[in-house]
């Protein structure tokens, strides 16, 4: 028998450009603070992660450029849809991303953002290095080679 889905773990908003653009070196789970308005507006799916990025200021992390949709019930309390928001993580973690990013040029980039099994908002963020325009030349070929290989061996176990 197959498990059970939680009904409370959900997948929010990806972005998947982010693979394209930069080598993704390692990943790590963050907490987000969030408004009521922005909680409500993430349940109905309103959320875009393509232009925002983190960065650690004054000793903290944020998400910056991170959209949520305004919640159309919270007119007079509602949020605002690109502010910037903190984003929880440890002290360790906190050092070693500042590290990456002051030290040795990553960028951190938002990967994903769901609810967890707890029904608690998460940003799976990625430590990252950009890549050049003959990277992504060079992924897209071997992307599309391993696509012709497989189905060549499919073909061939045909026959």
């Amino acid at each position: 028998m197959a498990p059970k889905s939680d009904p409370n773990s959900k997948l929010i908003a990806e972005n998947r450009r982010a693979r394209f653009d930069y080598h993704i070196e390692s990943d790590l789970e963050a907490g987000i603070m969030l408004l009521g308005s922005e909680v409500k507006s993430l349940r109905q799916g309103g959320s875009n992660l393509g232009e925002s990025y983190a960065s650690v200021e004054g000793g903290e992390l944020w998400l910056i450029n991170g959209y949520i949709a305004p919640y159309l019930q919270a007119k007079t309390w509602g949020h605002e849809e690109r502010r910037r928001r903190k984003l929880l993580v440890s002290r360790k973690e906190l050092s070693r991303l500042w590290n990456a990013t002051a030290r040795e040029g990553m960028t951190l980039v938002p990967i994903k953002m769901y609810f967890n099994e707890r029904g608690m908002v998460k940003l799976k963020l990625g430590v990252a290095k950009g890549k050049k325009l003959a990277d992504k030349r060079e992924t897209s070929a071997k992307r599309d080679w391993d696509r012709e290989k497989a189905r060549l061996l499919k073909h061939s176990k045909r026959d």
